[in-house]
């Protein structure tokens, strides 16, 4: 399968507020692929190097050596961010707007033909369900709502790769389902899907393939089944093994 994303011997250092400690190091020789096509789950504690990584994927971070590129172009290069759609974590949008408004601005940003436009907003409405609240203020919207109109303004560009920081964060138990349901569809689709969660459950549900880093450096890899089978234990269990933590 063809790599969407491929990173390399990614290493990222910043200057520490620390007293005494003049650089930090948030990722170390970080090597990982993700293939068209899979629901990939970027897992970690806080401070793992996670948001870090997204945030060298999407060009506001410089790396400090090695390697990254999305669609084999270096993602230094503006122009491999094209195919591409992001969710970030914390979301703010001028909650005066409608989503069909907040929406409309978005396709001008990517510069979709205005005769395109509105079909594609009715599209990703309709794939995360908020058709009945277009012309409603983001205001007016639970927090789940918010979060789909997020996933809606990200696929907007009809992008290939999706990457989603935190997508369920906060959120109820049906709105967790209904964007495991969204990203399970995105699958359908043949999209690929990039995303760090700490909801290990539905990332056992929805994902083809995990990494998870501990202390900037990747720890383990695989199939979410591999990785079952081979530890003997849940995802979950795993998770807590490969970072140390010991119940008291």
């Amino acid at each position: 399968m063809n790599a969407v994303l491929k990173i390399e011997n990614l290493r990222v250092e910043y200057r520490s507020k620390e007293v005494g400690q003049r650089t930090k190091l948030a990722v170390n020789g970080l090597t990982l692929s993700v293939s068209r096509g899979e629901v990939f789950g970027f897992l970690g504690p806080n401070g793992a190097g996670k948001t870090t990584t997204m945030n060298v994927l999407l060009g506001f971070v410089n790396a400090t050596s090695g390697t990254a590129r999305i669609f084999g172009v270096d993602v230094r290069e503006t122009i491999a961010r094209q195919r591409l759609g992001y969710l970030p974590e914390l979301t703010y949008y001028y909650k005066f707007l409608t989503a069909e408004e907040l929406l409309r601005f978005y396709a001008k940003l990517f510069r979709i033909p205005k005769a395109e436009r509105e079909a594609r907003i009715d599209s990703v409405l309709k794939l995360v369900e908020l058709e009945a609240a277009r012309k409603r203020p983001i205001k007016t919207y639970s927090k789940g709502m918010q979060q789909r109109v997020g996933l809606a303004q990200a696929l907007i560009n009809n992008p290939d790769l999706l990457i989603l920081d935190e997508p369920t964060s906060g959120l109820d138990p049906i709105g967790r389902m209904k964007v495991r349901e969204i990203i399970q569809r995105l699958k359908g689709e043949g999209r690929t899907v990039f995303f760090s969660s700490h909801e290990l459950g539905e990332v056992e549900t929805v994902c083809d393939r995990v990494a998870i880093l501990h202390q900037g450096e990747l720890k383990v890899e695989g199939s979410v089944d591999d990785l079952i089978h081979q530890h003997q234990c849940n995802l979950e269990q795993l998770f807590l093994k490969v970072i140390g933590y010991r119940a008291v």
